[in-house]
């Protein structure tokens, strides 16, 4: 059903669901005091610091640093999509997902027809690799790379007989079919209008699924001597190559948990490598690895391993990849190359070393740390001052692309002890644009001012906020001067008005609120904290914060105007405004 999923529903489903429920069915928790606890199901540990919390409705790990709400735990540990996670919990509750009404494109027809006639395609094509006359040619081929009926059964394998028309009269019967099949690409006009023909003709197919499961293109590999080897479905509107990864279905059925993922080249080497039980395998269609794909890739695990041939077409491919990665690599998230020796591809060289060796290759891939500085290091002197002030030079495009984090850092330090230099004097060379949005500036702009604990008030009234939502009933809305030139106080405002709008939400319903915002990290981190003492009166410390915040801002204004005022005259609209500020100072400072 297409349309959007009401944030009202989801706030609804989120108060009705138990977080405890959701995870200790999957990961058997233990009490601890107001909490639960167990050994992460993320990372491999022998002490439990895994917490999850019922009255926040939020789970967070020590150890690896793992957080979110029933909706994220199903997304990482499931490895569902969102509407999956929230359609899995709806279920739970007894309750239907409801739909908001989305306009379709008037020249673009609804999708759901489409997968149901991909899916009657899928099996037409399996069909025909049983009772095709000429389906001996393609169980032979199957055979002779190694494919047992269990494996091509898995993967729904299927023949496209030789032949022109073949789809077309089994499935093309009526227009709307035939315009559906015209419109995934199946079926092709031909050039002079006089009729239409099949795309995937004599050719072994394999159907590509989504992360859901519903087939939205084909491969296939030509069995005769026809051109091109290998040929995917276009671009539909259900298909886009730079998104969907073949294989990525299978591997998250046949695995429960995936550690890791072995990104190959072709289709073919995906099945042969799970004839050989290793069923992490997936392929691009055709195109490179790219930020999507990876993305959709790091929500299933958190180390992805490419593998390419050893030559240099290959290790071109491989720096492409690369490059594409570098964007996506938060902590926690891993990358490695794997290199073929020369003439073997992943389907023969499994055959010849068995999967036990072939893992082992796996296990002791090349770190992309290591590809990157050997393959820069390789273009200049590095004994020379001149190659390792060139190599400096190359590297900053590069590592100026990564996301600020721990892993960036210490890419910093190797990069300086290969140059030998100082790292601190590489820091300020790949330093990236200050962030001017969320809380992310909060700490540099606005702790420096605060007095006590040295933490911003900001920050501490946001995470009072998200441990008890109920205080915002407690507190006024605070008249912020200029809100949105301080980092965070806009956010801050944001949070306060929706807990005011929405009583009764829990924390894990707030958060998703910032679903898939530059400002959901900072969130989370922040709803981690805790009150030392349980006798705080949060309503009067969170007003207190307000009430600095203010305090900050009016003597930020204040200082800008007294700067400017030795500069400059300051017009009259500027004199009123440093008078008022001035007297309102004056008078706080009598109370």
């Amino acid at each position: 059903m297409s349309g959007r999923i009401p944030q009202a529903f989801i706030d609804d489903l989120l108060t009705r669901t138990d977080i405890v429920d959701v995870i200790d069915a999957r990961v058997p928790l233990k009490k601890a005091g107001r909490e639960y606890k167990a050994c992460c199901p993320f990372h491999n540990e022998k002490t439990p610091s895994f917490t999850v919390s019922q009255v926040k409705q939020f789970y967070h790990c020590f150890g690896c640093g793992v957080h979110g709400t029933a909706i994220s735990f199903l997304m990482d540990y499931e490895h569902m999509e969102f509407v999956e996670a929230v359609e899995e919990l709806a279920h739970m509750a007894g309750l239907e997902v409801p739909r908001e009404a989305a306009a379709e494109s008037a020249s673009q027809p609804p999708t759901q027809p489409l997968y149901a006639l991909l899916e009657e395609v899928s099996r037409y094509y399996r069909q025909q690799l049983r009772t095709h006359p000429q389906a001996a040619r393609a169980v032979e081929y199957l055979k002779r790379r190694g494919l047992t009926g269990d494996i091509a059964a898995r993967f729904d394998i299927g023949f496209a007989p030789p032949g022109w028309d073949n789809l077309a009269r089994a499935l093309g019967g009526d227009a709307a079919s035939r315009a559906a099949l015209l419109e995934t690409g199946l079926l092709i006009e031909r050039t002079d209008a006089s009729g239409i023909y099949d795309r995937f003709r004599d050719r072994i197919q394999f159907p590509i699924r989504d992360r859901r499961g519903r087939t939205v293109g084909f491969g296939g590999r030509v069995l005769g001597e026809d051109t091109p080897k290998y040929l995917n479905s276009p671009e539909s509107s259900i298909f886009h190559k730079g998104r969907e990864l073949y294989g990525l279905y299978e591997a998250r059925k046949a695995v429960r948990r995936l550690d890791r993922i072995l990104v190959v080249e072709g289709y073919m080497d995906v099945v042969a490598l799970a004839q050989f039980d290793i069923n992490y395998a997936v392929a691009t269609l055709g195109t490179s690895t790219t930020p999507d794909h990876l993305e959709r890739l790091y929500r299933t695990v958190p180390e992805v391993v490419f593998c390419f041939d050893g030559d240099r077409a290959g290790r071109a491919a491989a720096w492409r990849a690369l490059e594409n990665a570098l964007p996506v690599l938060t902590d926690g998230r891993e990358a490695r190359f794997l290199f073929l020796p020369d003439g073997e591809d992943p389907d023969t060289l499994v055959r010849k070393t068995g999967k036990d060796e072939f893992e082992n290759m796996i296990t002791h891939s090349v770190h992309l740390s290591d590809f990157l500085f050997d393959h820069l290091s390789s273009q200049v002197d590095t004994d020379s001052i001149d190659g390792r002030a060139r190599l400096v030079d190359l590297a900053r495009p590069l590592l100026s692309r990564l996301p600020d984090s721990i892993f960036r850092q210490l890419m910093l330090e190797r990069l300086a002890q290969i140059a030998r230099t100082d790292s601190s004097h590489l820091a300020d060379r790949f330093q990236k644009p200050a962030e001017n949005r969320g809380v992310a500036g909060t700490t540099s702009a606005m702790s420096a001012h605060a007095t006590g604990s040295g933490k911003s008030p900001v920050r501490e009234a946001i995470a009072m906020l998200l441990h008890q939502p109920d205080l915002a009933q407690k507190i006024e809305m605070p008249r912020i001067p200029e809100p949105d030139a301080t980092p965070g106080v806009t956010l801050l405002l944001e949070l306060l008005e929706l807990l005011q709008r929405q009583p009764g939400l829990n924390t894990g319903a707030v958060l998703e609120h910032w679903r898939g915002r530059e400002e959901a990290r900072y969130l989370h981190k922040l709803a981690q904290w805790t009150p030392l003492t349980e006798k705080l009166d949060l309503a009067a410390e969170v007003r207190g914060h307000f009430s600095q915040i203010a305090h900050l801002i009016t003597e930020k204004r204040i200082s800008a105007l007294l700067h400017d005022e030795r500069h400059r005259t300051l017009n009259d609209k500027e004199k009123q405004e440093l008078k008022t500020l001035l007297q309102a100072r004056h008078a706080d400072a009598r109370r």
